[in-house]
C-alpha cells in the first residue's frame, strides 16, 4: 500500500532530487523521496541506537563500585595501590 503525499520543497532540495533522477541515478521523483525517507529512517534508528549505548554506559558508570577520584587523586591512589602489591 502506498499514500500519496504533497510537499513543498526548498528550490535547492527539488533541483537536488531532479538533477539526480536526470542522472538516472533514481527512476522517478518518488524514488529518489522514498530513499532519501529511508535514510533519515536510518539515520534516527542509528541516533537511538548510539544514545541508548550512551545511557548504558552511564547507568553503568554510576554502578561502579569503584571509588571516584578526581584527576588530582588518581597518581596518590595509584601510588597506594603499587604500595600495597610492593608490600
Amino acid at each position: 500500500m502506498a499514500e500519496k503525499l504533497g510537499i513543498t520543497l526548498p528550490i535547492e532540495m527539488a533541483d537536488a532530487i531532479k538533477a539526480r533522477v536526470e542522472a538516472g541515478l533514481y527512476g522517478s521523483t518518488s524514488k529518489a523521496m522514498r530513499a532519501a525517507v529511508r535514510a533519515l529512517l536510518r539515520d534516527e534508528e542509528e541516533h537511538e541506537e548510539r544514545l541508548a549505548a550512551i545511557r548504558a554506559r552511564v547507568r553503568q558508570s554510576l554502578v561502579d563500585p569503584r571509588p571516584s577520584l578526581t584527576g588530582g587523586e588518581v597518581p596518590k591512589h595509584l601510588n597506594s595501590l603499587y604500595s600495597e602489591h610492593q608490600s
